[in-house]
């Protein structure tokens, strides 16, 4: 790896910006570390486009971020009951807090999100470069996330994304430019990232690597008879640091180490035996108590149907769910156990869904309304998955107490 050569003039909106030069494989990289919601950033884009002759341009985006900056409406076309029927009701709730997050930032200078991968995506089309997505797909990383850390520490995931949208303190510009030294999924979990090698590593440090790999594999596939072979690289600058070190000292074939990286690691079995071996256990005790009175066992079955069931019913209250969602809820709750992997609140979402059909409106305006907390009740699509968290929450919550409180009743 040596230093890139670098010979274009000073620009003024260049001053002061994170910049890193090198090159690998006869490939010279420019690497600008931006802060996703800057003003300064996007202007530092244009001015290396303006000023410096590139052969592509690279951003930290994948395909599926890439196509909601360049077509903002395209979450419009969502279909809430494949979301919810096909599990994937938690990844979207973890992008749109993601993007509240930003959007809050945001909305206090007049500038979108991710402005300056927008800028570096369209000046690359206006001059006919190709544009390349170096990032890995954002629900990967989140899964590698949650999968990385222990039971406790994926309450800390939950907290940290939903401190972002609960926090309304106002953010100087000054230290949004700050943000430079951290990355988004990073300060999106506050202090959780920080304080879990395991997290930290699935966060930043693997698309670090991810990243390079990427950047090394479109760069073999360069004319090596060009006249020239130079890439702007945009990326976050919690990532400039990392990412260039292992851009020039990364080794081993790129393609293959990017798709260990891109593989989605098997859920741990332990939480799913473990979890039946509890349900298992109390309808055991539950049979030993109609063994031992009918009566005595008429009332440990009431209290798991009540407890399991009135607690899913109350997550969909505390969702503003409509009263025939709260009623499948509570349906829904006690036989959970007899519906392994079709979680209680995916039915009461999906009444939900049914009853109140989310409008033009709802999703025009989910971006927004998720900005403040209010929104999350207010919109039809946000109040749908909320209602499916919380009737988990509730289920499980149930399950426990009605477990212990079963046990203690025999006792």
């Amino acid at each position: 790896m040596q230093p890139a050569e670098h010979d274009a003039p000073p620009h003024p909106a260049l001053e002061g910006q994170p910049i890193e030069r090198l090159r690998r494989d006869g490939v010279d990289y420019v690497i600008l570390g931006t802060a996703h919601v800057s003003r300064a950033s996007v202007e530092a884009v244009n001015a290396l486009l303006d000023t410096e002759h590139f052969d592509a341009v690279a951003v930290e985006l994948c395909a599926s971020r890439a196509h909601g900056i360049r077509d903002p409406e395209a979450f419009k076309q969502m279909d809430l009951f494949q979301v919810i029927r096909q599990g994937k009701a938690g990844m979207v709730a973890a992008s749109l807090v993601l993007g509240s997050f930003q959007k809050r930032l945001a909305a206090q200078y007049g500038i979108e999100p991710g402005a300056e991968m927008k800028a570096a995506m369209d000046g690359a089309d206006a001059r006919g470069l190709p544009v390349w997505l170096v990032d890995r797909e954002v629900g990967t990383t989140l899964k590698r996330a949650w999968r990385s850390v222990g039971f406790f520490q994926r309450f800390g995931l939950m907290a940290g994304m939903l401190g972002s949208v609960f926090e309304r303190e106002d953010i100087a510009e000054e230290d949004i430019e700050k943000l430079k030294q951290a990355d988004l999924l990073e300060s999106a979990f506050s202090d959780f990232a920080k304080g879990s090698a395991p997290l930290y590593r699935a966060l930043i440090a693997e698309r670090d690597e991810f990243m390079a790999a990427r950047l090394r594999e479109h760069g073999e596939r360069m004319d090596p008879a060009a006249p020239s072979r130079k890439v702007l690289v945009v990326i976050g600058a919690g990532h400039l640091k990392g990412m260039s070190h292992e851009l020039g000292h990364q080794h081993g074939a790129p393609g293959p180490l990017a798709d260990d990286l891109a593989v989605t690691p098997p859920a741990a079995k332990w939480p799913k035996v473990l979890a039946v071996g509890i349900v298992l256990a109390i309808f055991a005790v539950i049979g030993y108590a109609f063994y031992r009175n009918p009566s005595l066992g008429k009332d440990a079955l009431l209290n798991w149907v009540l407890l399991t069931g009135g607690l899913s019913a109350l997550g969909a209250l505390i969702a503003g769910a409509h009263p025939l969602s709260i009623v499948a809820a509570f349906v829904a709750g006690p036989v959970k156990p007899f519906r392994p992997g079709i979680p209680s609140g995916a039915v009461s979402a999906m009444v939900e869904a049914w009853i109140r059909k989310p409008r033009v409106v709802d999703f025009e305006q989910l971006r927004d309304d998720i900005t403040h907390w209010t929104g999350w009740w207010k919109n039809r699509v946000a109040r749908t998955l909320l209602n499916f968290f919380l009737v988990c929450i509730g289920t499980i919550a149930g399950e426990y107490i009605a477990g212990i409180h079963i046990i203690r009743s025999l006792l």
